[in-house]
């Protein structure tokens, strides 16, 4: 099973912000989630794989070919970012009318029929659409090229929830078979817990996991328990602990549970609650 996106080592530095040595690959086949708090990190990493910046390190490939710098328009390659990238006079049909002729692959029936699956009239224009509308166009040009590597940075944003789940379904069905593939960026992680095999968790610049989400959210739980249940070492155990007056909460490797007490109350974790943990608890390298 080759990975159809391999990053590794990227280091990008400017103001006052770096990546370090951000590495990871999804195999063919997978939907992999890319998480973390706003100023991670996520948007640079996606920027530097698509060669809209230049990075200052690393090597990154694309569909298993080499070192991929500069990349122009690539049929094999659907991407999605936070904005909308077409012209605010633009119709959906003028999208088209510009876009097909970067890709030879371009398939005007999947772009017709997404637009009626997505609602969209062909004669309005970008400008006049909501923000999930925009989303949902973007969506609709990048699934209609034949596209074997989507790459999304927040495509669920502004999309009610039925919508949402209209694309999650869309997304599994793109990856039914090892030649298709899919970077999501997104901050409703409850997406990624519907529809992520994989999970990558960057945090200042770092990543801190890749790997199976099941792995990930088997590898912490949240604990909770009153004012005086831990001593200092124990605490020293609970990472982005909240003390309040009734007690704590906090989430702990499941394999330090065993060094807790066991009158604490144990819950599984959400991909949501070891963001905001980690945020608060870990302290990254300089």
């Amino acid at each position: 099973m080759s990975n159809l996106l391999e990053v590794k080592g990227l280091c990008k530095s400017y103001g006052g912000f770096s990546l370090k040595d951000v590495s990871f690959g999804i195999p063919g086949g997978y939907i992999m989630g890319f998480i973390g708090p706003n100023g991670a990190g996520k948007t640079t990493t996606i920027k530097s794989i698509l060669g809209m910046i230049n990075r200052d390190a690393g090597d990154i490939r694309l569909l298993g070919a080499g070192d991929a710098r500069g990349l122009r328009p690539n049929k094999d390659i659907g991407v999605v970012m936070d904005a909308p990238m077409y012209a605010d006079d633009w119709t959906c049909a003028d999208v088209e009318a510009a876009v097909s002729p970067f890709y030879r692959g371009w398939d005007f029936g999947k772009y017709a029929e997404l637009l009626d699956k997505f609602e969209l009239d062909r004669k309005k224009k970008v400008k006049d659409l909501s923000r999930g509308m925009k989303v949902k166009l973007m969506i609709a040009a990048a699934l209609s090229h034949d596209a074997k590597l989507l790459i999304l940075d927040e495509p669920t944003s502004g999309l009610d929830p039925v919508a949402r789940d209209e694309l999650c379904e869309l997304l599994t069905g793109f990856v039914t078979d090892e030649n298709h593939s899919i970077l999501f960026s997104t901050h409703i992680t409850a997406d990624l817990e519907k529809i992520a095999d994989y999970i990558t968790f960057i945090q200042g610049g770092q990543i801190i996991y890749t790997g199976t989400k099941e792995s990930l959210l088997e590898k912490y739980a949240m604990v909770k328990g009153g004012p005086s249940e831990l001593n200092a070492e124990q605490k020293r155990l609970v990472i982005g602990m909240k003390e309040h007056s009734t007690g704590f909460s906090g989430i702990a490797e499941t394999g330090d549970l065993g060094k807790l007490p066991k009158s604490l109350l144990i819950e599984p974790v959400s991909l949501d609650e070891i963001i905001i943990y980690m945020n608060k608890g870990v302290r990254l390298d300089d």
